[in-house]
């Protein structure tokens, strides 16, 4: 078994690009997956839940932003 580890030779993506772009991905990605759990705490009438997943959904949304604009900045 190779201990060589992708550096972009296969993706053609430097591993710490790709690594920002994984990162924003899994923070719009929380962003919508919180919002299915907001609805649902909602529905239970637990507005303490749903406030703290708004709250969490806000930091994911600022992730991605961060994460996006120094994409940019590298690329």
């Amino acid at each position: 078994m190779s201990t060589t580890q992708e550096t972009g030779q296969v993706t053609g993506t430097k591993d710490k690009d790709y690594n920002i772009i994984w990162f924003v991905e899994a923070c719009l990605s929380n962003a919508l997956r919180l919002e299915t759990y907001i609805a649902d705490a909602e529905r239970a009438g637990d507005n303490e839940l749903a406030e703290f997943f708004r709250r969490a959904q806000g930091e994911s949304r600022k992730g991605a932003e961060q994460g996006k604009q120094l994409l940019a900045a590298r690329l």
